[in-house]
């Protein structure tokens, strides 16, 4: 159990993950958070990720630092995700062990899970088939986070976690034109087209594939409660255990952001897994479960937005 003034070190707090766990921690009252910039701390040079745990000596790691990237990134840049993330991972980890921090949690993604894997996807279902090729690299690289911090477990007793988010929206998302994932994707262009009155929008693939959604401060409100209250090898999913259409999600984004023209589809383009919904029990059992529904999370996440336009220039 993490204390108020235990020093809690949050690795990429600038991202949409990472920023929403430091708020999480400020508002429970937690005064002594950690951060570096990726201009100060490069996690990928162990040198300095030795040099900066022998200095300051955290309790407490949100390992929450990655690359990442939508179907259009993962399948450009596959060699970059695979090295730049698990070379990350392993410092970081590594390096939290070998100076004395007391518990550790890996922040994942549901894409570790095989591609046709049964639905809802159980923790335990990891690695029993083959990974969906878009993103096999990210996914690869996860894995090897998730199974090094359970490896510390089993051989020296460490307290080291992982969880398994679903896709994630909300505050500080990046909304890169290509780079990006399918949420802000679609906020960004159903505003341009909105503000350029564009009679239609295209879309990728046919709109059937089935997703989970979860907003990004309702996974950091579930990272601090198992941070505090669950030890164990096994993951834990993170998500809503909720799922809709692509197709129908566009529509609702459409909505949310007030476009009203047409929404066309090239099935010429990759759909990806076709259905992806996380068994949520684990965590339910453990007692949490998520606050915020889809249409209240778009609509706050649209207005931050719409609130910091530079974000739409990543």
């Amino acid at each position: 159990m993490m204390d108020k003034n235990s020093k809690i070190y949050v690795a990429g707090h600038r991202g949409m993950v990472g920023s929403a766990i430091v708020r999480r921690l400020e508002s429970f009252g937690y005064t002594n958070i950690i951060t570096r910039t990726h201009e100060s701390l490069d996690l990928r040079r162990q040198a300095e990720v030795e040099e900066f745990f022998e200095a300051e000596k955290p309790e407490y790691v949100f390992l929450a630092a990655a690359k990442v990237g939508g179907i259009v990134a993962n399948r450009e840049a596959l060699a970059d995700f695979m090295y730049d993330n698990i070379t990350l991972e392993m410092n970081v980890i590594n390096a939290a062990w070998k100076n004395g921090c007391k518990k550790l949690e890996f922040l994942g993604s549901s894409c570790i899970y095989p591609r046709m894997a049964p639905q809802p996807i159980r923790e335990e279902y990891l690695l029993t088939s083959e990974l969906e090729s878009t993103n096999e690299a990210y996914a690869l690289a996860k894995i090897s986070g998730l199974k090094y911090c359970e490896y510390l477990n089993r051989q020296y007793g460490a307290d080291y976690i992982s969880v398994m988010p679903t896709n994630l929206y909300g505050p500080n998302d990046n909304y890169h034109p290509t780079h990006s994932h399918v949420v802000p994707a679609l906020i960004r262009r159903f505003h341009e087209a909105k503000i350029q009155r564009l009679p239609f929008v295209t879309c990728w693939g046919d709109g059937s594939p089935l997703r989970e959604f979860m907003y990004v401060d309702d996974l950091a409100d579930l990272c601090v409660f198992l941070m505090n209250n669950y030890s164990g090898n096994q993951t834990v999913n993170a998500g809503t255990g909720k799922e809709i259409s692509i197709k129908k999600l566009t529509e609702l984004v459409a909505d949310v952001v007030g476009y009203s023209g047409e929404i066309r589809w090239d099935a010429s383009k990759p759909n990806g897994t076709p259905r992806k919904l996380l068994d949520v029990s684990k965590a339910e059992k453990l007692g949490w479960k998520y606050k915020t529904e889809l249409k209240e999370g778009l609509k706050l996440a649209y207005r931050d937005f719409l609130e910091n336009p530079m974000r739409a220039e990543r």
